[in-house]
């Protein structure tokens, strides 16, 4: 049985779902069997990859509203594979509010492609509604991405109240792995700051190394290329590369 990893943070612009397709590609390198699942209903992750949201006759909505095997709605990409989304999942959430078990649709539509994958990692939507309810219910661990910023501590602690909350009712052995600071800029104190007043708030493992702050790690999204391709030598991808390890130590 392969492990499940849901990236979340309710805050948008952290780099969440760079991280996922990079940590993804990073794994494959690693000899890993990788599953990425793009829970967004923007659709970034399935974007960044190179397939196209607004070209794809299935995503994850069909598996989620019409019960459409998964299986039949991946696609190969990077030497991972995608179960992909497009616009349309966000209809889904809607559906999903009306249907019983919903906190656990996800995890019953995916089982079979989780257990045939060594690593899933699931990129869950900048919000706190029932698609990453789902997220974390189908998950057996949390990542969250941290921008090393002032406001970063509030999105934490709500994320950790809804973690909590998931705990409680709908999958209790649901464990927060750590935290993988991003956008890290080691010149300042505040970014050094943030990350100590996480580990002693929060009581949270933060990950080294940091991601550092870098504009060849924007731009990779717009190129439907993951860091380690678009900048493979940089210190970003060495980064990732070194958390990828780390993540996929049990």
């Amino acid at each position: 049985m392969g492990r499940v990893v849901a990236v979340a943070n309710q805050k948008g612009g952290v780099a969440k779902t760079t991280s996922v397709h990079t940590l993804g590609v990073a794994l494959a390198e690693q000899g890993h069997r990788v599953l990425l699942v793009d829970l967004d209903p923007q659709a970034c992750l399935t974007y960044s990859t190179g397939a196209d949201p607004d070209s794809l006759e299935r995503s994850l909505h069909d598996v989620l509203v019409h019960r459409t095997d998964a299986a039949d709605v991946t696609v190969e990409v990077g030497g991972c594979t995608l179960l992909p989304a497009t616009i349309d999942l966000a209809g889904a959430e809607v559906h999903l509010l009306s249907r019983t078990g919903r906190e656990y649709a996800l995890k019953r539509a995916i089982t079979e492609l989780t257990d045939a994958h060594d690593i899933t990692l699931i990129d869950c939507p900048p919000s706190l509604g029932i698609l990453t309810i789902c997220g974390l219910t189908a998950a057996d661990e949390v990542v969250i991405p941290l921008q090393c910023e002032t406001l970063s501590h509030r999105g934490v602690g709500q994320l950790l109240d809804t973690i909590d909350d998931v705990r409680a009712y709908t999958n209790e052995n649901l464990t927060v792995r750590g935290v993988i600071a991003t956008m890290y800029d080691g010149r300042t104190n505040l970014a050094k700051q943030v990350i100590e007043s996480i580990r002693e708030t929060y009581d949270l493992e933060v990950f080294d190394p940091p991601v550092p702050k870098s504009v060849r790690v924007a731009e990779a999204p717009g190129q439907n290329r993951s860091v380690l391709d678009h900048a493979s030598r940089s210190k970003a991808a060495s980064a990732y590369r070194a958390l990828a390890e780390r993540i996929a130590t049990p």
